[in-house]
C-alpha cells in the first residue's frame, strides 16, 4: 500500500512527486497559512457525509471541505440514486443496513426532503433452467441480515404479497418476496413479459434524490461551522509528527493550510490524491453511463420498482440491421450474447413520463479518468433494446426512439468491490472512497465510520472489512485472488 521512497527513508518526508493533474504550486508565491482539525478533499456525497458526521454528530470544529467544482457535481449527480440492503457479503449488508437506518433518521427529521421511497428492486429471469440457482441465490442475503425471504409458488399464494406504495418508506416489509412462475409474477406485475419465470422483489430498497440528500447534509454541516472552499489541492505533505500541509490553488493566490487530519474523498481521483502522499491505492475507475427518455407509452408504469433483467440476452435486431452490424468491426459484438444487468426505473414525479435506463454491456476502465467521461452514442439504442426483453412495449420505440439525454460518471472500485474507509499508512491521512456503484446508498454509514476512525470512537463490527490495511493480510489477498475480478466478497 505505502510506497516509501528511498529519499524519505534517509532524510525524512520530501515534497510530493509532481503529478500532471495536480501540479505543485510555486513555493515562492505568496501564501496564507491556516490550521484546521480536518480537511476533506472532495465535496461529493462521501466527503460531505464525512464532514456532516464530524461536525454534526461528533461536534468537531474547524472542518474544511475543498473541491474545485461545486458540491455533488462530479459523480454524485450521475447516479441512479437507488439503494438496497441486498448483498452477498455480510460486511456490505451491515454497512448498507446502517446507512439506510441513518437515511431514515434524516428523512424523519427533514420531512423527507430527499423523497426517499421503498419501491424496491425487482430482479427478473426468463430462464426456467436457472430457477433453482435463482432461488438459491435469493436465500443468501437473508442469512446475512438482509431480512426474511417469502416465497410464492402459485398465483393464489400471491394474495399474501404486500405491494410497495410509490411514495414513503415507513412501515413496509424488509427482506424480499420471491414470485415463481409466470402466472404468479404477472398477477402482481402484469406489464412484464410473459416469458418471465421468476421475480425477486427486494423490499428494503428504493431510491431518493441524491442532490437533496447531499445538500441537506451539507447545510447541516455548514450550520455547525464546516467551511467549503472552491479550490484544487495541488500537494499534501507531512509536517512533523501530527500535522500535514496542503497546497491549494484557486481564484485567490496559492494557499497553504495545515491540518491534523487529511481525508482523501476525491471520488474518481482517489488514487492521484493518495499518490501525493506516496500511497498507492488498489483501485481502478470504470466509465458508467445512463440515459433518460420520455416514455409516453407508459412502458414503465409510474409506480414500478427498479426493474433489473438478470439474464444474458441476444438483442432483437432485424435482418437488415444484423447485416449492417456484421459488416462493422466496431459494432459486430452487438450480435453476440450480451451480459445481464439491464435496468430501468421511473424518474421524477408520478404525473411525469421520464424514465432512466442503465446497462453496462461493455466494461470500460479508464485510468486516469477524464472529465467529462467519454460517452457512447450507441448506448441509448442498445439500452432501449436490452430493456425490451422484460418490457415488451419498448419494441414500439424501435422505429422512432424518444430523444435521449445521455450522461455518465465513474465507479471507483477495488478488485473485490468493497470500499476503502479508514486510516492510510501516513499519520493523519485517511480515505473514504472506492464506493463503486453504491456510493449514495452507503455514504451515510461510510461517513459515520470515517468520523469514528478520526475521532477515536467505537468502531462497528464491519470496520475491518473496509480498512485499507486489510490488504496487508496474506489470507485476504489470497481470497480476492480466488474471487477474480469484478466480484463481491
Amino acid at each position: 500500500m505505502h510506497k516509501a521512497r528511498e529519499s524519505e527513508e534517509l532524510t525524512g518526508p520530501q515534497p510530493p512527486i509532481p503529478n500532471p493533474q495536480f501540479p505543485i504550486p510555486n513555493p515562492h508565491s505568496p501564501t496564507t497559512v491556516t490550521t484546521y482539525h480536518t480537511i476533506i478533499c472532495g465535496a461529493g456525497i462521501a466527503g460531505i457525509s464525512a464532514a456532516y458526521h464530524l461536525a454534526v454528530r461528533r461536534g468537531v470544529r474547524n472542518v474544511l471541505l475543498v473541491d474545485e467544482r461545486p458540491p455533488l457535481t462530479l459523480t454524485s449527480d450521475k447516479s441512479t440514486e437507488c439503494y438496497r440492503n441486498w448483498w452477498p457479503d455480510p460486511a456490505m449488508v451491515a454497512l448498507i443496513n446502517r446507512s439506510i437506518d441513518i437515511m431514515e433518521e434524516l428523512a424523519a427529521e427533514s420531512g423527507n426532503v430527499f423523497r426517499m421511497n421503498r419501491r424496491g428492486y425487482l430482479y427478473l429471469t426468463a430462464d426456467p433452467e436457472r430457477l433453482p440457482a435463482f432461488e438459491q441465490e435469493a436465500r443468501t442475503p437473508p442469512r446475512l441480515g438482509a431480512g426474511d425471504l417469502r416465497i410464492y409458488r402459485t398465483p393464489a399464494e400471491t394474495a399474501a404479497y404486500r405491494p410497495a406504495p410509490p411514495e414513503g418508506y415507513r412501515g413496509l416489509p424488509d427482506g424480499a418476496d420471491l414470485l415463481l412462475g409466470s402466472a404468479a409474477v404477472r398477477r402482481i406485475f402484469p406489464y412484464l413479459s410473459e416469458n418471465v419465470q421468476a421475480a425477486l422483489h427486494v423490499r428494503r430498497a428504493g431510491w431518493f434524490s441524491a442532490q437533496q440528500l447531499g445538500m441537506y447534509l451539507l447545510e447541516q454541516a455548514r450550520a455547525r461551522g464546516v467551511e467549503l472552499r472552491r479550490a484544487r489541492i495541488t500537494g499534501v505533505e507531512p509536517q512533523g509528527a501530527d500535522r500535514l500541509t496542503l497546497h491549494l490553488s484557486g481564484n485567490d493566490a496559492p494557499v497553504s493550510l495545515t491540518t491534523r487530519n487529511f481525508v482523501d474523498a476525491a471520488g474518481p481521483f482517489l488514487a492521484p490524491v493518495a499518490g501525493m502522499l506516496g500511497v498507492e491505492l488498489p483501485v481502478h475507475t470504470e466509465v458508467h453511463l445512463k440515459v433518460a427518455f420520455r416514455d409516453p407509452l407508459g412502458a414503465v408504469p409510474r409506480e414500478a420498482p427498479l426493474l433489473i433483467w438478470s439474464d444474458p440476452q441476444f438483442l432483437p435486431w432485424g435482418a437488415d440491421e444484423r447485416g449492417f452490424l456484421a459488416e462493422d468491426p466496431a459494432a459486430r459484438f452487438l450480435l453476440d450474447e450480451m451480459p445481464p444487468g439491464a435496468h430501468t426505473r421511473p424518474e421524477g414525479v408520478l404525473e411525469g413520463d421520464a424514465i432512466l435506463l442503465l446497462w453496462e454491456y461493455a466494461t470500460r476502465v479508464l485510468d486516469p479518468p477524464v472529465i467529462p467521461p467519454p460517452l457512447d452514442e450507441m448506448y441509448p439504442e442498445i439500452a432501449l433494446r436490452g430493456m425490451s426483453a422484460m418490457l415488451p412495449r419498448f419494441r414500439e420505440y424501435f422505429q422512432r426512439m424518444p430523444r435521449p439525454a445521455l450522461d455518465g460518471g465513474y465507479y471507483t472500485k477495488t478488485r473485490e468491490n468493497r470500499p476503502l474507509i479508514g486510516p492510510l499508512p501516513v499519520k493523519g491521512a485517511y480515505v473514504i472512497g472506492a464506493l463503486s456503484g453504491f456510493g449514495l446508498m452507503s455514504s451515510c454509514a461510510a461517513g459515520e465510520l470515517l468520523a469514528a476512525h478520526i475521532t477515536g470512537g467505537d468502531l462497528p463490527s464491519y470496520a475491518a472489512a473496509f480498512h485499507p490495511a486489510r490488504y496487508d493480510n496474506p489470507a485476504y489477498r489470497q481470497e480476492i485472488e480466488l474471487l477474480g475480478t469484478g466480484g463481491q466478497l
